[in-house]
């Protein structure tokens, strides 16, 4: 009987899992004028966004079916996304996730790097830089439920957050893969790994492009935790409320304080980093390899 009572209340809470958070000691913020209303969903095409203003915290799903491929109209909507949540001071979290089964982000998308002129390019990767600035430094609780797989660019994204949850099934793999498609990550993709995990794990990994098994990644750091599937966004925000019972200036001047020199680091080189990947991106032998990868993919949908 105690074990189905405890069912019974584990349901509920993944039915309703801001239960959680109500329960938890958080200082909470009375809404302010314009503020998001709690009881209603918003968004854009590509980016969801269920708010729960009492509690203070949003869950932001990317919708980009079928793999949530990071093209420049979901960086775009999920720069505005994130940026309407800043700015209304009713919220203290975001919880990042997948509303695409089984897959949390497959990266960046090749579509946008494969066959187009370098001022498209330019402004791709402006959008890319542009996201991760927002993300590493933001002064919200930032917390990855990852329930899919997570290659490249969308490890990238959970590595910006201040926690990061896992789900337990082998085929959920994260990593920064990009040497395996001939791609070289960029030097503040590296910086965020060794941040992370550290300098030698960080060196094998992207040189072998590494994709770790959710144990494996626990293993290495790559992620805080690991669970079982249905409990990934419960367990989003337990850790959630955790987080949140910091003083919010603390914390965010202590972030800041750990994150800022590695951000300042591709401000200062913003524009050569920009000029680097069109010059990279547009090489003939790249172009081919990517057209390659593009048509394998084709076959394989086939």
């Amino acid at each position: 009987m105690a074990l189905a009572a405890g069912a019974r209340v584990l349901s509920r809470a993944l039915l309703c899992p801001w239960a959680l958070l109500r329960g938890a000691t958080i200082r909470r913020t009375e809404p302010t004028a314009g503020s998001v209303d709690s009881a209603r969903r918003f968004g854009t095409q590509r980016v969801l966004v269920e708010p729960d203003a009492a509690a203070g915290v949003a869950v932001m799903k990317f919708k980009n079916p079928p793999v949530n491929s990071l093209s420049l109209e979901l960086l775009t909507e999920f720069i505005i996304s994130l940026e309407k949540l800043e700015n209304d001071k009713t919220f203290r979290g975001i919880i990042l996730t997948s509303d695409c089964p089984r897959i949390f982000s497959a990266g960046l998308d090749l579509t946008e790097m494969c066959g187009k002129n370098p001022a498209h390019y330019a402004e791709y990767w402006k959008a890319v830089q542009e996201l991760w600035l927002r993300l590493y430094l933001s002064n919200l609780v930032l917390i990855a439920a990852i329930n899919g797989a997570c290659p490249a660019g969308g490890c990238l994204i959970s590595l910006t957050c201040d926690y990061r949850i896992l789900a337990d099934n082998p085929k959920y793999l994260i990593g920064l893969n990009e040497t395996l498609l001939g791609i070289v990550a960029p030097f503040w993709f590296k910086d965020t790994l060794v941040n992370t995990i550290g300098h030698r794990a960080s060196e094998q990994a992207l040189q072998l492009g590494l994709l770790f098994l959710p144990a494996e990644a626990l293993q290495v750091g790559l992620v805080d935790q690991v669970v079982p599937e249905d409990q990934v966004l419960s367990t989003a925000l337990s850790v959630m409320a955790r987080w949140m019972a910091i003083p919010d200036h603390a914390r965010q001047l202590t972030k800041n304080m750990m994150r800022k020199t590695t951000v300042d680091r591709l401000v200062k080189q913003r524009d050569a980093d920009i000029q680097n990947f069109v010059s990279f991106i547009s090489r003939d032998s790249i172009q081919k390899s990517l057209q390659m990868y593009l048509e394998k993919l084709k076959q394989k949908k086939g």
